[in-house]
């Protein structure tokens, strides 16, 4: 059983600084499920999700148990949520600039972007964060990532109704160009050889993919400039900048929260291998658990019922062990 979604609220921060100087007032949109007094688990959105769909993670039968626990999901700013402010102009937004005022965390938990931020709130909260999660993420992006980011930015940035970000009407053509280019990396390879795409499965070609599907999640939520800005503070984000000046090691090493790491196997933004990497720094504080699945990234999501089953169980034993 999912949790309905819960009426958004608005956080007004006032003038806030961030990472590319100060906004004149700051909002996180969020929402809550459960009682305040049961432990708390943080839930920051990723890339291209809304508090809508944070939804699907929260239920009874779920890790994410509203009877358990008090759950607050929020969006991480430029998503979309509220609404987008001052196009090109927008400043620069790093991963600890999302991070909230904080008494006492049971559990940081997230997916891609919100699994990189669940890093952060370990790091920067050291004794009040007990546990975190990381889904499809990790704590430093990669040059490899880095690499495919390059790809739909640069789509979109070339497309003439961008207009260099000064547009009128949101640049559909643009827009278009950024998700193509997303696709590929998207999922595994071996999704696009499965049931989707068989005789009498979802799409009947990849092109009916990227019109009804796939373009849509971009089309029809997200603003441009936005897309950008968010992409930034994936592109930037690294946890040892925050405290050990780019000493990678030494920061997953210090960090005193229980870890579980979720790679997915056929991930192609955040490659298991990168996972095992950095867990070598975690010694006995952190656990790593790979996703058996052929959906690539978006095994991640919980779209998947095989994947998400899974990662529920996985989340739900580390939520019963010691710290």
């Amino acid at each position: 059983m999912t949790a309905p979604p819960a009426q958004t609220q608005y956080y007004h921060h006032g003038r806030f600084r961030v990472a590319g100087g100060v906004l004149p007032d700051a909002i996180t949109a969020y929402r809550t499920y459960g009682d305040p007094g049961n432990p708390c688990i943080i839930f920051p959105t990723s890339y291209s999700a809304k508090l809508d769909g944070q939804a699907r993670r929260v239920g009874e039968n779920k890790a994410l148990n509203p009877k358990k626990y008090f759950i607050v999901t929020f969006a991480t700013f430029c998503n979309g949520e509220p609404s987008p402010y001052n196009g090109p102009y927008f400043p620069a937004i790093s991963y600890e600039d999302n991070i909230l005022g904080v008494k006492k965390i049971f559990m940081a938990f997230g997916f891609s972007m919100g699994g990189q931020q669940a890093y952060h709130w370990a790091v920067v909260f050291p004794d009040f964060v007990e546990r975190y999660v990381v889904i499809c993420g990790s704590a430093k992006t990669s040059i490899h990532n880095k690499a495919f980011l390059e790809g739909p930015k640069a789509a979109l940035l070339a497309s003439k109704d961008f207009e260099d970000g000064h547009y009128k009407t949101n640049p559909e053509r643009g827009i278009r160009a950024f998700a193509r280019v997303w696709s590929a990396w998207a999922y595994g390879q071996s999704f696009f050889r499965g049931k989707e795409f068989e005789e009498g499965g979802a799409y009947p070609n990849l092109e009916s993919f990227f019109k009804e599907k796939w373009e849509q999640n971009f089309l029809g939520a997200w603003d441009a400039n936005d897309m950008l800005a968010l992409l930034e503070t994936w592109y930037t984000g690294d946890i040892s900048i925050v405290r050990h000046g780019g000493n990678l090691g030494a920061c997953l090493a210090d960090i005193k929260a229980r870890g579980l790491i979720l790679p997915c196997q056929t991930d192609l933004y955040f490659p298991p291998e990168d996972s095992i990497m950095e867990g070598g720094h975690l010694k006995e504080r952190g656990r790593i658990a790979v996703i058996p699945s052929t959906w690539g990234h978006m095994a991640g999501t919980g779209a998947n019922p095989e994947a998400d089953a899974f990662i529920q169980g996985e989340v739900m034993r580390f939520m019963e062990e010691p710290l």
